[in-house]
């Protein structure tokens, strides 16, 4: 049996994580970048149908493509980050099952079922983005993740093949704290929440 993360952890991941819009200068390292992914797949999905699609912008030239994309609130805060990723879901993800979860032919499931397919890529690859999240706090950033986007265009500039929808943005890089965050917004109760049937 695993035992319970230590405090340190758990504050690392979700008591004293914060959703982050000022950012220092240093850098975030394409290697960072592959220890985040690294981590963040071992997610589970169903299936081990991992539909989840990243493109981690970071150059100046994908910025630019990127700003015309942006809700205008969104536009400082995302363009002074070190990256962004774009957090999307392949439409095709099934075709990849044959490899993914070899023992039954999972493909069969899926093919033809259009609704099928819609709701596991999106319900799996936003699943996928809050892993991408978790496990980038792990590794020391912070993160800010965002709509306030037009998704349509977003997938010309960076899914320019079609067939990958994009879901959401998450800032990354190492936030600046302090007076720049806002008060933690409350959270609804377990009470509220949640039944224990």
């Amino acid at each position: 049996m695993n035992a319970p993360l230590n405090s340190a952890a758990l504050d690392t991941l979700f008591r004293q994580a914060r959703t982050h819009s000022v950012w220092t200068d240093k850098a975030v390292t394409e290697d960072t970048l592959r220890q985040v992914y690294d981590l963040a797949c071992l997610g589970a999905t169903s299936a081990n149908c991992q539909p989840g699609r990243f493109v981690f912008i970071r150059t100046p030239e994908a910025k630019e493509r990127l700003k015309p994309c942006l809700a205008p609130g969104n536009l400082d805060k995302t363009m002074t980050a070190p990256v962004t990723v774009l957090i999307g879901h392949d439409m095709a993800f099934y075709e990849n099952l044959p490899r993914l979860f070899p023992h039954t032919d999972a493909r069969a499931w899926f093919v033809g079922q259009d609704t099928l397919i819609s709701d596991t890529a999106f319900r799996n690859g936003g699943l996928q983005g809050a892993y991408l999240m978790l496990a980038a706090r792990a590794l020391g950033l912070d993160c800010g993740p965002m709509s306030g986007f037009d998704a349509d265009k977003a997938e010309v500039a960076f899914f320019p093949q079609g067939g990958i929808k994009a879901n959401f943005l998450c800032n990354l890089g190492y936030g600046k704290g302090g007076d720049t965050l806002h008060p933690r917004l409350p959270r609804l109760t377990f009470e509220e929440a949640c039944q224990v049937a």
